[in-house]
């Protein structure tokens, strides 16, 4: 293989408007032009003679170090690197040999690619694509859909993100009509975490497969970490610091065992239609993406579970609890829970039979009445609907409505009203918050931390137990006594074998007490939520 280096420039000639290139008549001064270096590459495919060009350099004597590089990897590799290859037409060639690809996983590869990675690299050559270009890159996604300090204009990088964030689900606008944007919420850790692990897997392959690259140049960028909250249980001192100002202690809160059955009482009461739903992830404590896009037939009657194979596209993953090989799991149902979904399929079949050619049978657990998928995002404002209506019906019973008033204005049974007014205050938490309840139940009841950790689907268990120990007070509280007791004294108190016992004890009884509240209104649940049966959370 050969090479040399040589200098050239951007003048034109003032007669023709043609650039001078290497034939500059002031090509020769010193600061003048830059040095660049060309070498013969192995020939295409088709016999095509290459000659690749690299440079700029300030000196000729980094163009021959450059070249000497260039000659050596091409003697390594048998091949050189292309060095027009552009970030944005390498992640489409890459995207398009990712043939073993789930739909959700290729839309969500597709997404990241189209909306971040090429309108913020992919004008970047690829073989100059480095580190900060991507910590950049992730720094300016932080602070999309956030308002800027006063007099500051959003960067270039950010213009760009801005346009390719159109919405792309709506294909045709009306006359006069303006493209929306994709989400006007700002992008979490976990959304840029995602992004960023796209990033890093194209470039993998960049090194490993094509041989496009020596190394990945991403693979020890820092990402950009917002603050994690710990779940945090609506405690009754909460609940009434809530009553007053409206405001939540935290983003991420978790009902007590006695809030939980209030919420599952009242969806009963007032024949919500997709109760079985709330009532699996209240238990099982899958993720909403897991429970939209789950089949019916990955439920095994014989043996008491359900895998978790698939899922609908979905952004509501929390850090650390993105989808992964623990992802794929089964899930063992206790007899209640079982129960529940006899009950939900039994009505989904009459609804098939019903609709007859016109019902949409895609397989799924969960559908519309015209057997139709559910849009994940629809959950959460499903059930925060419910809460809502809820907190309206107490709220009424306070301004003086009687129960037969409000039953009437909002369409509910009178029992419905009752299950409100008994069952306390219900203070708001998110969808996704169901699924850290299903973990604390679990914890009230004893389970095992790894099996805890295997039900929701987490890669390491150390990061279930981080989360999720201290939330339930009366866990902790056991905990402390029973370790106490561990270490011999001479003085000081101590604790009698009794009172040990009475600690370990608190641990929640949810059954018990959902039990006696319904005794205690006399009211039987329907949809299989009889609380006699209602089991823990244990599998």
């Amino acid at each position: 293989m050969k090479g040399f280096a040589f200098k050239r420039c951007g003048c034109r000639n003032p007669e023709t408007g043609k650039p001078y290139d290497t034939k500059c008549p002031d090509i020769e001064k010193k600061n003048h032009g830059s040095w660049w270096a060309r070498y013969d590459a192995p020939a295409t495919a088709d016999g095509r003679r290459r000659r690749p060009r690299i440079g700029p350099f300030k000196t000729k004597k980094e163009a021959e170090n450059a070249l000497a590089e260039a000659l050596a990897k091409v003697g390594k590799r048998g091949h050189t690197a292309d060095h027009a290859l552009k970030v944005g037409p390498y992640l489409d060639r890459w995207l398009a040999g990712k043939v073993d690809l789930k739909d959700s996983t290729r839309e969500s590869y597709v997404e990241a690619v189209n909306l971040y990675l090429k309108p913020g690299l992919g004008h970047l050559r690829l073989v100059d694509l480095r580190d900060y270009h991507a910590s950049e890159l992730y720094a300016e996604m932080a602070v999309i859909n956030r308002p800027l300090p006063d007099g500051e204009k959003p960067s270039e990088l950010m213009r760009r993100l801005v346009a390719a964030r159109a919405d792309s689900v709506k294909k045709t606008l009306a006359e006069g009509e303006k493209r929306g944007k994709k989400s006007t919420k700002p992008l979490s850790p976990a959304r840029i975490k995602r992004v960023h692990a796209v990033l890093s897997s194209a470039l993998g392959s960049a090194v490993k497969k094509s041989k496009l690259l020596d190394y990945n140049p991403v693979e020890n960028v820092e990402l950009p970490r917002g603050p994690r909250p710990k779940p945090l249980v609506w405690t009754a001192g909460r609940v009434a610091r809530w009553e007053k100002t409206g405001k939540a202690p935290s983003p991420v809160m978790v009902w007590t065992p006695d809030q939980t059955g209030a919420f599952l009482d009242f969806a009963t009461a007032i024949e919500e239609r997709f109760y079985a739903l709330f009532h699996l992830v209240a238990f099982r404590g899958l993720r909403r993406a897991e429970v939209a896009g789950l089949p019916r037939a990955e439920r095994d009657r014989d043996a008491g579970t359900i895998t978790i194979r698939e899922t609908r596209p979905d952004d509501d993953l929390d850090p650390d609890d993105a989808k992964s090989e623990s992802g794929e799991r089964a899930i063992t149902l206790d007899a209640g829970t079982a129960e529940v979904l006899d009950e939900w399929e039994d009505l989904q079949d009459a609804e098939r039979r019903a609709g007859g050619d016109l019902w949409e049978d895609n397989g799924l657990m969960f559908t519309r009445e015209d057997g139709s998928a559910l849009r994940p995002e629809w959950i959460s404002q499903r059930f925060e609907a419910i809460i809502e209506r809820y907190a309206t019906i107490r709220q009424r019973y306070a301004d003086g409505w009687t129960v037969a008033e409000i039953a009437k204005r909002h369409r509910v049974p009178a029992e419905a009203v009752r299950v409100a007014l008994d069952g306390g205050p219900l203070p708001p938490i998110r969808f996704h918050d169901l699924r850290h309840g299903a973990a604390t139940l679990s914890l009230a009841a004893g389970v095992d931390m790894k099996i805890i950790s295997e039900t929701l689907g987490h890669s390491r268990s150390s990061f279930t137990a981080d989360v999720y120990t201290s939330v339930i007070p009366q866990v902790a509280k056991a905990a402390a006594e029973a370790t106490a007791t561990v270490v011999p004294r001479r003085t000081g108190p101590t604790m009698d074998p009794q009172d040990e016992s009475s600690a370990l004890a608190e641990v929640i009884d949810f059954r018990e007490r959902a039990g006696q509240r319904a005794e205690d209104r006399g009211f039987e649940p329907r949809m299989g939520v009889n609380p006699n049966r209602i089991s823990s959370a244990a599998p």
